[in-house]
């Protein structure tokens, strides 16, 4: 049997879907003096990269193995992380594809030493891809929402998916037919 037909086998035969909790995560941090922006505030850029963390392990886990940062969707800042606060970044695997996954994640701070609850004070949308040891795309375990907020969940992201297929295909058309105009951007 050729590598080929293997791999190809190896493509349809059908993985056991994972339920959404089998790799929702939390990770938690307190924020510190080096973490500050100019304004003495939480850099924006720390708060991306918790949340590019927490996603990449609730991708890696869902998948069962190694997944990269494909792009990330929506990052949005609702209220400023102040030096002090303890920052819980809530991720979970919204939908998947054949190799990709969608990774929702909620941003919470609460004061680390008040007994006040976390607000939540940013999300994001983050596409991840699996991929084997030689950084090849594989295939993911498709995912079970669980609840009727995860299947909501489910479906909003598969919005998400149709715009940013649409947004893609929009501009290389759009590439396309200018180059063909004789522009060279």
């Amino acid at each position: 049997m050729t590598d080929q037909a293997t791999t190809a086998e190896a493509d349809s035969a059908e993985i056991p879907g994972k339920p959404i909790s089998a790799s929702r995560t939390t990770l938690s941090h307190i924020m510190t003096q080096s973490d500050t922006n100019l304004l003495g505030t939480v850099h924006g850029g720390v708060i991306m990269k918790l949340v590019d963390d927490a996603a990449g392990a609730v991708a890696g886990r869902h998948s069962g193995g190694p997944a990269v940062t494909a792009s990330m969707d929506e990052m949005v800042f609702l209220e400023p992380v102040r030096v002090g606060d303890l920052v819980h970044v809530k991720a979970q695997v919204n939908w998947t594809g054949r190799t990709s996954m969608e990774v929702g994640v909620r941003v919470l701070a609460e004061r680390w030493n008040e007994s006040t609850p976390a607000t939540q004070v940013g999300s994001a949308y983050l596409v991840f891809a699996a991929v084997d040891a030689d950084g090849k795309p594989r295939r993911v375990p498709p995912v079970i929402p669980e609840t009727d907020r995860d299947r909501r969940r489910n479906q909003e992201a598969q919005i998400r998916r149709t715009h940013r297929l649409a947004r893609r295909r929009a501009i290389m058309e759009l590439r396309a037919k200018r180059a063909a105009e004789g522009f060279d951007d």
